[in-house]
């Protein structure tokens, strides 16, 4: 059984090709995951907004609405983790993956013991986050107020919409303001694994970020890097 929770977690699978599909059904499902599927675009959709998963294994390329698409449709409505495995494999089509709000990004071919890793990784991250007590109250720095029961981020009482990976590294930034912090701890403090040596997704879930808090009105050094170091949130700017 996964290591996650004794309650099996949920899987979706959005995936268009049958054979794929199968496997990844098969292996999941022999992993105590319960897994569903879904093999188009509209269909995957309506599955992964209602609530009724735990993660989602995304392609792109899908008939009717293609993954992008229904990724940023998703985040409109649900912040259920979302894993991107596509054909699709190329810098600027993991970008796009990341900047649509997938948290994180496997280019097939892949292997199913590193995917499962991946969906472990998020899963944990997820569980972490979900069973801290309310009654821990506000994190707060500034105009920058992070409500940890619900994984609300709010700068001049404007909700900044994270995702939930976006949420824990400005949390983590937060919790360590005024202190750089190197790649490689950031990536086990946030996304729970390490740092391959081609891997961006901390610097675009950084960029995201900045983005954020920049469109509700914080200073662009807010989320300042540190060239060869990591990166810092530096309080006086908020």
């Amino acid at each position: 059984m996964n290591a996650i929770a004794q309650i099996p977690a949920r899987l979706l699978v959005i995936e268009d090709d049958s054979v794929l599909s199968g496997h990844l059904h098969d292996y999941f499902s022999e992993r105590h995951y319960l897994v569903s599927q879904c093999s188009d675009g509209p269909a995957g959709l309506e599955a992964a907004a209602s609530g009724d998963y735990d993660l989602v294994l995304l392609d792109i390329l899908l008939p009717g609405l293609n993954g992008l698409e229904l990724l940023n449709a998703l985040r409109q409505q649900s912040p259920v983790p979302v894993i991107v495995v596509s054909a699709l494999g190329d810098e600027q089509a993991r970008i796009q993956g990341l900047i649509n709000g997938a948290d994180d990004y496997l280019p097939k071919p892949f292997s199913m013991a590193e995917l499962a890793v991946r969906v472990d990784a998020v899963l944990r991250r997820v569980a972490l986050e979900r069973v801290r007590p309310e009654d821990e109250g506000l994190e707060s720095v500034g105009k920058l107020v992070l409500r940890d029961h619900d994984l609300v981020a709010l700068y001049r009482h404007t909700n900044l919409g994270l995702t939930n990976t976006e949420f824990r590294l400005l949390q983590v930034l937060l919790e360590h303001r005024d202190t750089v912090l190197s790649k490689p701890f950031l990536y086990q403090a946030v996304l729970h694994r390490g740092c391959g040596r081609h891997d961006r997704s901390l610097d675009l879930h950084i960029s995201h970020v900045r983005r954020k808090l920049r469109d509700a009105g914080a200073p662009e050094s807010a989320v300042r890097t540190v060239w060869g170091q990591g990166y810092t949130l530096i309080t006086d700017a908020l």
